[in-house]
């Protein structure tokens, strides 16, 4: 089982607070670090000292890291053009000798899109904007160098394109698409994903979901197991029932809620809530989700008392 530290930036977070936590993953053995790609807080989060750009993040923890692998749960279709995203995504990739991957959704948080002036479509002109998104990226970091990309969409029109830079990887940056939609979602990920991710939902939902997506794989001649099965939970581990309601407290949240819809507990019963997990979705990765980002010996306990019993 992969284990992978997620963050969340926008509650409040600067770029030396997701360095500590991103060293502080690398250096307990974890898979990956990620963070969201939000430009307002969430509830009553103070949201100080304000959001921190996601991809000038990663570019900046390309350089500070060696290890650990890098990415996005998930950037928004409606933040950037898909050619500029491409090129900045290529880039971060060689700045990182090959660790990033890139998560890529629709958009979805109307409150952010208003206050930052930023155009969010009805629901299927985005999701529309968002599957030629996904093949305007690919497309051109899957060019060959020397060969030119075009794209003649409604939304996008490229015309020769010398699909410049290059990622480190080849052919391309894992991608990953995630969410409930019971149609479009599975379709776009049987053509383009290499990991299918179900964030902060149940094992129920997530075996219905996983099935969607093999189904539309197969309907297009992909094999399923090409595609790789994630979850993402809110974690409160602590060594005891007291350290664990402190934990859940800090991020406001009962541990009663947590046990049910996250991961809260002792590193036995975490383990055992992971252990079913695997068993009913099949998932062989989970993200996670750090929402305090002060809270190093979590990170610290898990990667010492629940990795090693993941193996």
């Amino acid at each position: 089982m992969d284990l992978r530290i997620f963050t969340e930036p926008q509650q409040g977070a600067s770029y030396e607070d997701l360095l500590r936590v991103a060293k502080a993953t690398e250096d307990a053995g974890y898979d990956a670090f990620f963070r969201s790609d939000h430009y307002l807080k969430m509830g009553s989060a103070s949201g100080l000292p304000g959001p921190t750009d996601a991809w000038i993040t990663l570019a900046g923890l390309a350089r500070e890291t060696s290890r650990v692998r890098l990415g996005t749960l998930v950037t928004a279709a409606t933040f950037r053009h898909p050619s500029v995203l491409a090129i900045s995504v290529a880039q971060v990739d060689q700045m990182s000798g090959g660790r990033v991957e890139l998560g890529l959704g629709s958009g979805w948080y109307d409150d952010e899109h208003t206050a930052y002036g930023l155009d969010l479509p009805p629901i299927k002109e985005r999701f529309d904007r968002y599957a030629e998104q996904l093949a305007v990226v690919t497309g051109l970091w899957e060019t060959p160098e020397g060969e030119t990309f075009s794209f003649d969409g409604e939304h996008y029109k490229l015309v020769n394109s010398p699909g410049l830079p290059k990622p480190a990887q080849r052919p391309r940056p894992p991608v990953i698409i995630g969410g409930g939609g019971k149609k479009r979602t599975p379709a776009l990920a049987a053509r383009y994903a290499d990991e299918f991710n179900l964030p902060f939902v149940g094992p129920d939902l997530a075996v219905e979901q996983f099935g969607r997506v093999d189904d539309a794989a197969r309907e297009i001649g992909r094999d399923p197991k090409e595609i790789i099965r994630s979850a993402a939970l809110v974690v409160a581990v602590g060594r005891d029932d007291a350290e664990v309601a402190k934990r859940a407290s800090v991020i406001g949240r009962e541990v009663a809620e947590l046990r049910e819809n996250g991961l809260a507990g002792t590193p036995s019963e975490v383990v055992e809530k992971i252990g079913n997990w695997r068993e009913r979705t099949g998932i062989t990765r989970l993200y996670l989700q750090l929402l305090d980002l002060s809270d190093l010996d979590q990170v610290e306990l898990v990667a010492s008392e629940v990795a090693p019993q993941l193996d």
